[in-house]
């Protein structure tokens, strides 16, 4: 029986709550068994049922099944790959903030993200140390009132859009306070995971008449996108608020001009322009993603003569120490 507080509960909520976290689970309701399952790992399977249903059952290389799914293979200790790739810990002044980037700063709202995605690259960064709470931000907020030159604050994490509408707004209400800061940056996927997030409420908590608010969806594969979040992102859009997307260039799943052509096209279609497309930060347990530069620059030259272009993401890497991201092409 369903209690009173979670009838009380917003459906997204509820689909927070009630997602996969056991790799049989899984495995059962896709029809599949596979030998090379992880059961047991650091880095736990988490993914919305929402998501599970877009994966097409019988088939083991589903490319959304793949993103989520713990194998044995996260295990190796591959040369070049390390628990901190970027670095972050050296760009992190005070908790809860990364500063990194001249003009901008990133803070980390919530820390933990509805799915766990295998190539996540802070899937082993210390949220505890850096997820200050409504107390905490203080110090945060100090650090970029005095920094004239940042016009800009991203909510990152985790998921930020994980945390609840009036702490949203209640950050979003200092961060507007400050004179210097005109736009307000968005990075999730529960637009993608569980689309019933984005609703009025939210995007009251998140626009601000003298912020300029842009949100940044994480879409690797077309199959990721139907009708549920072609609705949330029309929500997002008809608030003013700009969409874009990255995705990460990941083997095996959209490693081929042809996807990244189809996801091109789709995202527009739904309303928000393709941004970036990564190549995959080289965060330990994730090698088996990994696309080399070589392959990606052929596959982003494919991909340029098929594409109108504003449909090509720009390919990008992230390196420790740079000044910004950094063109491959």
């Amino acid at each position: 029986m369903v209690s009173q507080i979670q009838e009380k509960q917003a459906p997204w909520q509820r689909q927070l709550r009630d997602v996969v976290t056991n790799v049989d689970e899984l495995l059962s309701h896709l029809n599949l068994t596979q030998e090379d399952c992880l059961i047991k790992q650091p880095f736990p399977l988490r993914v919305p049922w929402r998501f599970v249903s877009r994966m097409k059952p019988g088939d083991p290389n589903d490319p959304l099944l793949l993103q989520v799914l713990p194998t044995a293979k996260e295990w190796l200790k591959v040369p070049g790959f390390s628990q901190d790739p970027l670095a972050e810990a050296q760009s992190n002044p005070v908790p809860g903030l990364l500063h990194k980037y001249q003009g901008r700063v990133l803070l980390t709202v919530a820390g933990a993200c509805a799915i766990h995605c295998r190539y996540c690259f802070r899937r082993h960064f210390s949220y505890q140390d850096n997820n200050p709470g409504r107390a905490g931000w203080q110090p945060c907020l100090d650090y970029i009132k005095t920094d004239s030159s940042i016009h800009e604050v991203i909510f990152s994490g985790g998921d930020p859009l994980l945390a609840t509408d009036e702490y949203l707004a209640y950050l979003v209400d200092k961060i507007a306070e400050i004179s210097h800061v005109t736009t307000l940056r968005i990075h999730t996927r529960l637009p993608i995971v569980i689309p019933e997030r984005i609703n009025k409420k939210l995007i009251k908590s998140i626009i601000r008449p003298k912020l300029k608010c842009v949100v940044v969806i994480h879409c690797n594969h077309p199959n990721e996108l139907d009708f549920s979040v072609k609705k949330s992102l029309d929500q997002l859009a008809a608030a003013n608020i700009t969409l874009l997307n990255q995705s990460v260039l990941l083997k095996g799943i959209n490693d081929s001009s042809s996807i990244l052509k189809a996801l091109s096209e789709k995202l527009f279609h739904y309303g928000a322009l393709p941004y970036y497309l990564h190549l995959m930060d080289k965060v330990q347990g994730s090698a088996h993603f990994d696309v080399d530069e070589t392959t990606a620059k052929t596959i982003w030259q494919e991909l340029v003569a098929q594409l109108s272009g504003y449909l090509v993401p720009k390919l990008v890497k992230e390196q420790a120490d740079a000044l910004s991201k950094i063109p491959l092409l």
